[in-house]
């Protein structure tokens, strides 16, 4: 195939040759992006928080008023819980993964430090936690009930008596891997805390790729406190395939013991995990109808114009078959014209894709793109280009050489 003759053509022709170049360079741009943050999205909303998710609910709990007796009210629900049929076991926090809301702290290794080794979610929770969450204990025990002490609300700042770590916390500080037993300082208490277990995995609160806690999603902590406050978390488990039996009986139950309170949401957390990640969902839908569009138009774009030039160089490709050209020809000609349009428009896509990555995470505090998704875009879009162009080559293959003879230019 000589490139003398389609450079020639496609100099008459600038204004179309152009705007197939930048259409495809902003549709490779667009797409690649589009798909990226998809990708980190669709990531984000499957994350696993550690708990055991299908038989695992909660019950955020609002008192009415300013009660006194914070701490036998606490009690009393809490053994109400425990009590029902087909409940593993429960426990109340100040959070939970998955809620959007929640206390965080540094963990120092030295009591002057000015800067955190590492920032960590704070779970208050009692000796019943591993059990109520089904988070899985890697190493260490477990809390004793000694351990376990009153925390009147969250201006309450003695420290813990103990830790128990998620791993990925536990890596962060300890390196070496030997965390376990160590002691740390946490926020700017003066006092050592020792860590006495460690779990395979437990998310923070917050979800959102954009939230502050995104930057360490994995590092949590519990400690072991009776949380006492007007907004207490109830996390209650169940036995496989009870959950939703034991949702009714457990706001039926509570409501009973004291009606003095506003069960503000009780949901399992399947579906805290919908509404947590609902926005994520609906940029996901967004993005995927914008590159469908994206797709669509340009695919469209490719067939109108080269349908156009088609139609304008009839007698162009009338001769060319007189004189011996085969429609296979044909329909190379047009294909590599194509290609040499969109090579230029992809290489243009691959420099917009990268420029507009830069202003996203300068703007947005958005992930370094993936150069995979550049290359893997650039030759999507380079095939659907081809295969825009595969009917009008074809068409223009298919003139007879007497009638194309007869057109005009």
């Amino acid at each position: 195939m000589e490139f003398q003759p389609i450079l020639a053509a496609m100099s008459r022709n600038k204004i179309g040759a152009v705007l197939i170049g930048v259409q495809i360079a902003i549709t490779l741009a667009i797409l690649v992006n589009g798909l990226f943050i998809i990708q980190q999205r669709v990531a984000l909303s499957h994350r696993a928080t550690g708990l055991d998710e299908p038989n695992v609910f909660t019950i955020r709990n609002q008192w009415v008023g300013n009660p006194t007796n914070m701490e036998a009210k606490l009690r009393t629900d809490l053994s109400v819980l425990r009590s029902l049929p087909g409940v593993i076991d429960a426990t109340a926090s100040n959070s939970a993964p998955l809620s959007n809301g929640g206390s965080s702290e540094g963990v120092n290794l030295d009591p002057d430090q000015q800067q955190a080794t590492a920032l960590t979610a704070v779970y208050f929770m009692d000796d019943h936690a591993l059990n109520a969450l089904g988070v899985k204990l890697i190493a260490g025990r477990n809390f004793t009930p000694d351990e376990v002490t009153p925390k009147i609300g969250f201006d309450d700042r003695h420290p813990p008596s103990a830790i128990i770590m998620s791993k990925a916390l536990a890596d962060k500080v300890f390196p070496a891997g030997d965390a376990l037993g160590k002691s740390v300082y946490l926020a700017f208490q003066k006092t050592r805390v020792p860590i006495v277990g460690i779990v395979d995995r437990l998310q923070v609160p917050w979800t959102g790729v954009d939230d502050w806690g995104s930057k360490f999603n994995d590092n949590a902590t519990l400690e072991p406190f009776q949380f006492e406050s007007p907004l207490v978390h109830y996390v209650v488990r169940t036995k496989p395939g009870q959950i939703v039996n034991v949702m009714k009986a457990a706001e039926k139950a509570l409501l009973a013991t004291d009606r003095l309170r506003i069960l503000e949401q009780i949901q399992t957390q399947s579906e805290s995990r919908l509404e947590a990640y609902r926005d994520d969902h609906g940029l996901v839908v967004i993005l995927g109808i914008v590159c469908a569009a994206l797709i669509a138009v340009t695919a469209f774009g490719i067939v109108g114009l080269t349908s156009y030039w088609v139609a304008q160089r009839r007698r162009q490709i009338g001769i060319r078959r007189a004189l011996g050209a085969t429609k296979n020809a044909i329909v190379r000609y047009f294909q590599t014209e194509n290609l040499m349009i969109a090579v230029a428009g992809a290489l243009a896509g691959v420099a917009l894709a990268l420029v507009v990555n830069v202003w996203m995470m300068n703007s947005f505090a958005a992930q370094r793109l993936n150069v995979a998704y550049v290359l893997v875009g650039a030759v999507l879009v380079l095939l659907l280009g081809q295969a825009a162009v595969l009917w009008p080559a074809l068409k223009a293959a298919s003139i007879p050489p007497a009638l194309a003879t007869r057109g005009s230019m």
